[in-house]
């Protein structure tokens, strides 16, 4: 059973839809009692890194999240879910994020060349780090992987924790996964991103 946290800020037919093609029974839950107490757990989003900071932060779901992370419950945060596992974003302002993975995210803009669209959206191949090729979502996984990404934000300061990277004008992270090995984020949407995606849907649900 994989538990997709609804905290306002995502679209979660996809994800619901995904797991279910591959087999999977999935809950969707708000219950921050309840999350605590999940045996897997998606933190999915879309939109600001500040609102969707507050509200986990006022719902008591971002605490939740934390402890069952940090009591074993495998956590796979998607987009917006992975940028918050990080300490903090400076997407319009500095906010505070649930502190899961080291690092910070910043804008594209910083990086890639001048004149590359933002946000980066579309397919993209992926690059699996040494630490990817051992990470059991991407057991499904290579590099070359083509991945589907909508963002104007990445991760920084991750280089230890990063399990893929996308080239974009420039070597954005493009996944990663924390310290203990329980806890990984993806830039990319795995439930757009067809078999690739679907095949570490599957690496996800069988921890």
């Amino acid at each position: 059973m994989v538990t997709i946290i609804d905290y306002g800020v995502g679209n979660l037919f996809s994800l619901v839809s995904s797991f279910a093609y591959i087999g999977e029974e999935t809950k969707i839950e708000s219950d921050p009692h309840k999350i605590v107490r999940a045996s897997k757990l998606v933190l999915p989003g879309v939109g600001a890194f500040g609102d969707a900071a507050e509200k986990l932060r006022e719902t008591g779901l971002g605490e939740a999240v934390t402890e069952a992370a940090r009591a074993g419950a495998p956590l796979l945060g998607i987009c917006l879910g992975m940028q918050l596992l990080f300490d903090k974003s400076f997407e319009y302002g500095e906010h505070r994020g649930l502190g899961l993975i080291k690092g910070e995210i910043r804008p594209i803009a910083d990086v890639i060349p001048e004149g590359y669209p933002i946000p980066h959206m579309g397919w993209n191949d992926l690059c699996l780090t040494d630490l990817g090729e051992r990470c059991p979502i991407f057991k499904n996984t290579k590099t070359g992987d083509h991945v589907y990404f909508v963002h104007s934000f990445y991760a920084a300061g991750c280089g230890k924790n990063t399990a893929a990277t996308a080239d974009y004008g420039a070597p954005l992270t493009a996944a990663v996964m924390s310290d203990d090995g329980g806890v990984f984020g993806t830039q990319f949407h795995p439930e757009k991103s067809g078999e690739a995606g679907l095949g570490m849907l599957r690496a996800f649900a069988a921890l």
